[in-house]
């Protein structure tokens, strides 16, 4: 799978760009904020439906313009793609070889990507949401039903947390609540659970070769809803704390992974070196795990990665990589040894293809 071209018009800071893009290494260097992060998240916008910074939709079209659009064009093994993603300031409408999709999340599976940028470290660093959001974009690419259930259970829980808000609580209908949020909560679980075996089958391999032996990496998933019976007791059990607060306090709303670096959790002991090292092996496992599942590599962005990394890291990161289109944003113009590179220089909105 890759990406043949990219057309951009009023998005960000770029008023009308076109790119061409190689099947391996696309480098896009350049100053900070010239709009290099620009080009990744918009390939991540026509893959998710969604981007990964922007929390207003609004501040992706260009200052002073009321639409903007992103067209990607891609080549998959057995077919070729177009998606088209345009936004005004009310609306929203994403296109798939130009038929106009009903749903955001009918976007899924079209183009795979992973994404590495400078803030996945919040992975580790931060609360388990994060985590949480993390899996839930992994395992929505090659199981897009993931999605309708964990939007279900979203709202389900909505509910009943509402409900455990009212001055008189009927037990009757919590336990039409409890029964729904169980049974949608342990089909969300057995998805997670799936995805993090296959990340644990994955990853310590990876870290090994990326870190030469030094360190060996574990993950652990922690999760309250493991079997629908089993939570609906919890459930029971909790009701009178719940009423009390006002809220669910237990279910896969608060799920959580942890990550182990030679047997200490990386996020209280871990260096920063070896946090960025265990997220780039989270996000390798990721990468081929996706290409088990649709049998062809998915697409790698790497927004600001080299800066991340010293440069042996950065060397075995990319003996790591075989046969994918890779994208990559950095401040600084290089070379790998034996590897030919598309080039892009880009300042203040404006690519320029650079010829070797």
């Amino acid at each position: 799978m890759y990406i043949e071209k990219i057309k951009v018009k009023n998005f960000r800071n770029y008023e009308e760009q076109e790119i061409s893009l190689k099947n391996g290494i696309n480098l896009f260097f350049g100053n900070n904020a010239q709009g290099k992060t620009n080009i990744v998240e918009s390939i991540f916008l026509c893959s998710l439906g969604k981007s990964f910074r922007a929390k207003n939709e609004k501040d992706l079209i260009f200052f002073g313009k009321k639409e903007s659009s992103i067209e990607i064009k891609y080549k998959k093994k057995d077919r070729e793609g177009k998606i088209k993603y345009v936004l005004a300031e009310k609306t929203k409408n994403i296109y798939n070889n130009n038929i106009l999709l009903k749903k955001t999340s009918e976007i899924l599976g079209n183009i795979n990507v992973v994404l590495f940028s400078p803030e996945d470290i919040n992975i580790i660093k931060q609360g388990p949401s994060t985590r949480r959001k993390f899996l839930n974009i992994f395992i929505s690419q090659i199981r897009p039903n993931y999605v309708y259930i964990c939007n279900l259970y979203k709202k389900i829980l909505e509910q009943r947390n509402s409900y455990l808000k009212s001055e008189k609580i009927n037990f009757e209908l919590l336990d039409i609540y409890d029964e729904k949020l169980a049974e949608n909560g342990a089909i969300v679980n057995k998805y997670r659970e799936e995805f993090i075996n296959k990340i644990k089958e994955k990853i310590g391999k990876i870290h090994n070769n990326v870190t030469k032996g030094k360190e060996e990496i574990k993950i652990k998933y922690i999760s309250d809803c493991q079997e629908k019976e089993k939570y609906l007791e919890k459930l029971k059990e909790n009701r009178k704390e719940d009423i009390e607060k006002g809220y669910t306090s237990i279910g896969i709303h608060r799920d959580d992974i942890y990550f182990y670096i030679n047997g200490k959790k990386i996020d209280s002991f871990g260096s920063q070196g070896q946090q960025r090292t265990a997220i780039l092996s989270l996000k390798i496992s990721e990468l081929e795990i996706i290409k088990e599942e649709i049998g062809e590599n998915p697409i790698l962005l790497l927004d600001d990665f080299m800066s991340e990394l010293d440069k042996e890291r950065r060397i075995n990161l990319l003996k790591e990589i075989k046969n994918a289109q890779i994208i990559i944003t950095c401040t600084d113009n290089f070379n790998i040894e034996n590897v030919r590179i598309n080039k892009f220089f880009i300042n203040n909105g404006e690519i320029q293809k650079i010829e070797d």
